[in-house]
């Protein structure tokens, strides 16, 4: 199984973050490759000083080519809320799992409508980078209750 977390985010490390992502990128190894993928350009500098429209629409051509394979998920929080059960149900009989993490200024409809589903991690507003940690832990958690792994009780 293959899991991408694709970000609109600039690439390079975050001191902070990056050990724990790696951390959980590791455990995660014996049920999946779970991949981060960093998305960020000099269109979506530009679109995000013009507008919130003009981001969203920066955001989804940035990332429609990674809706070719497997199934395709948005973090969006006006999306259902879901446990961890239930998010590890989404990751059941897929190959290929795509998270997509929305710019500053989230996703526009038409980009949520080409996901397969989009779900939300909750009410509360997180950093982008604490976003990210949060979702490799769910992503682990999810794989460990989808394997009988005693990791989420």
């Amino acid at each position: 199984m293959k899991i991408n977390v694709i970000i609109i985010d600039k690439k390079g490390k975050d001191a902070l973050y990056a050990g724990l992502i790696e951390h959980y990128q590791k455990i995660a190894k014996p049920f999946a490759k779970v991949e981060v993928i960093e998305v960020f350009d000099k269109e979506i500098a530009k679109a995000q000083d013009i507008s919130a429209q003009a981001a969203q629409k920066a955001y989804s051509k940035a990332l429609e080519k990674y809706l070719v394979n497997g199934i395709s998920i948005a973090l969006d929080p006006s999306s259902k809320e879901v446990d961890s059960f239930q998010f590890a149900n989404l990751f059941k009989d897929n190959l290929e799992v795509n998270l997509f993490i929305g710019g500053a200024y989230g996703f526009e409809r038409a980009f949520i409508d080409k996901c397969n589903t989009a779900v939300s991690l909750g009410k509360i507003t997180l950093s982008h980078k604490l976003v990210k940690v949060v979702l490799m832990e769910q992503i682990f958690r999810a794989l460990t209750i989808n394997n009988n792994h005693p990791y989420h009780k």
